[in-house]
């Protein structure tokens, strides 16, 4: 159902100042039957983004990262692999949300919502995700 979508990260990950403990992505998603694009704000809960850290091996990742760059510049790629992680978890989030029947209208996915579907689709999406956070440092 996403193919139907053309969605384009906007920016984020951010800390939700209204709302401690959330941080947040932006993205504009657009449909084909649609005249125009919205903005939809995807909020994850901190603790909920640290647990999919955990099960999607973050960790050994930047670790795989650490030995492929030169160590001076390993705090850079750290920083941006943790972005691209929860940019990556919030783009799962809105692929769950669209499937849900996402409406025209700009929107936020609040953090509490889709939490156990989320996990599960980050489990499902862990190879893919590390793949793209690759991809896109060059590494």
């Amino acid at each position: 159902m996403t193919e139907e979508f053309r969605i384009t990260f906007f920016f984020g990950p951010e800390a939700a100042l209204d709302r401690h403990g959330v941080v947040r992505c932006v993205f504009n998603v657009k449909k084909r039957s649609w005249k125009g694009g919205v903005q939809v704000t995807v909020e994850l809960a901190a603790a909920q983004l640290e647990r999919i850290r955990d099960f999607g091996q973050l960790g050994e990742l930047l670790e795989m990262i650490r030995a492929k760059v030169e160590p001076e510049t390993f705090a850079e790629y750290e920083l941006r692999a943790r972005d691209l992680f929860t940019q990556q978890v919030c783009r799962a989030k809105l692929d769950l949300a669209i499937r849900a029947g996402i409406t025209q209208e700009n929107q936020t996915i609040p953090a509490e919502t889709f939490q156990s579907e989320l996990d599960e689709q980050a489990r499902a999406r862990t190879d893919a995700i590390r793949q793209a956070i690759l991809t896109e440092l060059d590494v």
